[in-house]
């Protein structure tokens, strides 16, 4: 693969996450009937996106945090030409004390501790043992694509950066998957395959294998259950349909919108699925009128020569 080719899917990847995140944001928490209420002529812009009580809390064409903390740990990674968790944990704690509209209760419930960034990882280890060690929210791969850009040391600075907030190893095994996979897809001549993916998820987590299988077997969105009230927010679930995505959308812009129409916890799932695709397809397979229609998408442009600088020139 060229430098050009390279450098295009890196860019496919951070703008197909913003992307997903602004645009699943229509369908964030929406049942099939709330969508079909909600949007009786479908889903094909930003300026469709249904202004209620949630939604109207962003500006149109806006990310949600999903984004937001992807930039942290880019912009941290960028500063420092390099990974430091105690910055990127920093990071996180300055946007938490802002306004960090979206974030979700275990990322709360972590950043919230006065002493999180003198010790990140005990404070997020202490917080999932309080949950008798059954929290496993998205919280952590909703913004690991751009882990997947880093030129060395993926796996582990997914594991880590994933491990900042979310401990768990569903947690972690997704992180380390979609990371690898985002990697593969842009810097190397073939991406990881099936079962290099069952292997890792093994690695982490025996329940993550079945969320795998049910994404690679299914044709169907449907079958990934993702508007079930049990498991929205649920780490596997977004990583099923980031997969689900990678595996069976023939283009960017079929996977963005069948994501979005799947409902649940749209905007999460949809930031996972379409930064893979992004990785896949390159930033030139986005349709313009997503990229135009992100209201901040200069800070995108900014972290996009970050990364590249860092990654070809240094």
């Amino acid at each position: 693969m060229n430098t050009e080719n390279q450098k295009d899917k890196l860019k496919g990847t951070i703008f197909g996450q913003a992307i997903g995140d602004a645009l699943g944001l229509a369908t964030e928490g929406m049942t099939d009937e709330e969508i079909a209420k909600k949007y009786p002529h479908g889903i094909s812009h930003y300026n469709d996106i249904f202004q209620d009580q949630h939604r109207q809390r962003w500006a149109i064409g806006d990310w949600t945090d999903d984004t937001d903390m992807m930039l942290c740990i880019a912009n941290a990674f960028i500063k420092d030409k390099g990974v430091d968790y105690s910055n990127i944990a920093s990071n996180f704690k300055e946007w938490a004390n802002g306004k960090p509209m979206g974030i979700g209760a275990n990322t709360f419930r972590v950043l919230r501790e006065h002493d999180y960034v003198q010790d990140p990882f005990e404070v997020s280890k202490w917080i999932w043992e309080l949950s008798h060690k059954r929290s496993a929210a998205n919280g952590g791969v909703m913004r690991t694509s751009i882990v997947g850009l880093f030129p060395e040391a993926v796996e582990e600075s997914a594991a880590k950066i994933c491990q900042l907030t979310h401990y768990d190893s569903r947690c972690v095994g997704s992180c380390v998957i979609v990371s690898q996979l985002i990697h593969s897809l842009v810097y190397d001549e073939a991406p990881i395959d099936y079962g290099q993916i069952v292997d890792i998820g093994r690695k982490y987590d025996k329940r993550i294998e079945e969320y795998i299988d049910l994404a690679i077997n299914n044709d169907s969105i449907e079958a990934l259950e993702l508007q079930d009230p049990n498991s929205l927010g649920y780490t596997l679930k977004a990583l099923a349909a980031g997969l689900w995505a990678y595996w069976h959308a023939k283009t960017f812009e079929d996977g963005l919108f069948a994501v979005i129409r799947a409902g649940g916890d749209a905007d999460t799932n949809a930031s996972v699925a379409c930064a893979i695709l992004g990785a896949k397809h390159g930033f030139h397979s986005i349709p313009s009128w997503c990229v135009e229609g992100l209201i901040y998408r200069e800070q995108l442009d900014e972290v996009v020569e970050g990364m590249i600088e860092i990654t070809f020139f240094n």
